[in-house]
């Protein structure tokens, strides 16, 4: 479609091709919210679709045509291909038809304050720090996030206020379907690389992503590729953020790096905001507690109210969540799967006091394999032992014939499984009392994560 952007004001119902993503649902929910009448399909049971089952969605557990009979709108995934039945049975009808960023640029819009943040690491849980902040402080906001937020029982909330926090990634532009008033930008680096193939496409689509925004962008003036994607925005738009005293907020008297939680002075401009003491390892989790801190005191929430809620912040799902310990073993899982993400979060879990750190490792796609092979492998080199599954192939085929074999060789202490009832049994084997399991990978290395903590259980 051509021009969508008085579309939901010509439709009332609308229907949700795969609606159990997690990108997917918090989106129907809003449109329900916002008085739509919504419906939507999907083949497989998730957390998030039995979230929504007992609403007043309508929910069908396949995809058929007779789904989209009395749809004005269809929004699918970008999993959903072009000859999914509904899809077609759509087109053949007249229904419009898109994808699921565009409708988040959408309602973005309906929202007078629309908070985007953005970057190669660390969005969703600066999304999440922002929501929480601004959902104690009695902000009321609506919010988008990547994962699911303990505290909100889920990744999506529902405000009555005019500001919505939204996650907007950067994979094939999506972020650019979304009009910011306030723009945020974590960091950049090389990803992503099957479809932007250079570092200069990365960071001119992020500086078309920073001119989008109507108000300002906070962008991380710590990170060199960061700067350069505003480089040529209006100053007065930019504020800067990050660890040194050259940004308009930054983090002082940061606490020693051997401590796993870190504290340190809130600043802007060398006046002190608040003192904040973290719940969440890590020095990554600094810049991304600094982010949502600088955006919050921007909107006009108390330092004293900043630090509440970022002491009360206990991550994500699926960011160094830690399942539990089982027979003195302590087992953990990760979304980390580019080697800044691995190397930021083995180097927090070395930190923490564990006799060992074993990581288990899914490699997400063969592109990305292929193109930091040499970078996964120095980041895996920090845990002492390290397992590795076959690569997940996602969307793509071995073209680059890689293999997980081609990534061990170049590290020691490193094994190859296939499966993972043979990871687990590896586990069992060589897991002692006092070290930590680390999961890590962004496909379904986390069914692993359950499966050995329940089997730990029962040893």
């Amino acid at each position: 479609m051509k021009n969508t952007r008085n579309i939901l004001d010509n439709v009332k119902n609308v229907h949700f091709i795969g609606i159990g993503g997690s990108g997917m649902c918090p989106l129907a929910e809003i449109l329900q919210s916002k008085g739509y009448n919504v419906s939507g399909s999907d083949n497989y049971t998730s957390d998030t679709l039995k979230r929504i089952m007992d609403s007043d969605i309508k929910i069908s557990l396949s995809h058929d045509a007779k789904n989209i009979e009395t749809a004005d709108l269809v929004v699918y995934s970008a999993a959903i291909k072009e000859d999914n039945v509904e899809r077609v049975a759509a087109t053949q009808k007249g229904i419009p038809c898109i994808e699921r960023s565009i409708m988040l640029g959408l309602l973005c819009a309906k929202y007078k304050t629309p908070i985007a943040i953005s970057g190669t690491h660390g969005k969703t849980t600066t999304t999440a720090m922002l929501a929480q902040i601004l959902t104690m402080a009695q902000k009321d906001p609506t919010a988008i996030i990547g994962g699911k937020l303990p505290f909100f029982g889920g990744n999506s909330r529902i405000g009555a206020s005019e500001t919505i926090v939204c996650e907007a990634c950067e994979y094939v532009d999506s972020f650019l379907q979304v009009t910011p008033s306030i723009a945020v930008i974590t960091n950049i680096e090389a990803d992503h690389l099957d479809y932007f193939k250079n570092l200069d496409n990365i960071i001119s689509s992020f500086n078309k992503f920073a001119k989008k925004a109507t108000n300002c962008v906070f962008v991380n003036g710590d990170d060199k590729n960061s700067i350069r994607a505003v480089k040529d925005v209006d100053d007065s738009q930019i504020i800067t953020f990050g660890l040194s005293k050259g940004n308009t907020y930054y983090a002082e008297s940061l606490s020693s790096e051997n401590t796993p939680f870190a504290s340190f002075s809130l600043m802007k401009n060398s006046e002190k905001i608040t003192d904040i003491k973290l719940s969440v390892p890590g020095k990554y989790n600094v810049y991304n507690a600094v982010a949502a801190a600088a955006v919050s005191h921007y909107v006009g929430v108390r330092g004293e109210d900043i630090a509440t809620a970022l002491n009360a912040f206990s991550g994500v799902h699926r960011r160094f969540e830690v399942l539990g310990k089982a027979k003195g073993i302590t087992v953990a899982d990760d979304f980390a799967h580019h080697p800044t993400e691995i190397t930021s979060v083995l180097t927090a879990a070395s930190k923490m006091g564990f006799n060992r750190v074993i990581a288990v490792f899914q490699p997400h796609t063969y592109s990305r394999t292929a193109d930091f092979i040499d970078e996964f492998a120095k980041a895996l080199s920090i845990a002492d032992v390290t397992i590795l599954s076959e690569i997940l192939a996602v969307r793509e085929v071995n073209t680059q014939n890689i293999h997980s074999e081609d990534l061990a060789s170049k590290m020691k202490n490193c094994i190859c499984l296939n499966t993972f009832e043979e990871i687990t049994e590896c586990i069992e084997k060589i897991a002692k009392s006092g070290d930590l399991v680390l999961t890590m990978g962004g496909g379904n290395i986390y069914v692993f994560a359950n499966m050995i903590f329940e089997r730990l259980n029962k040893r």
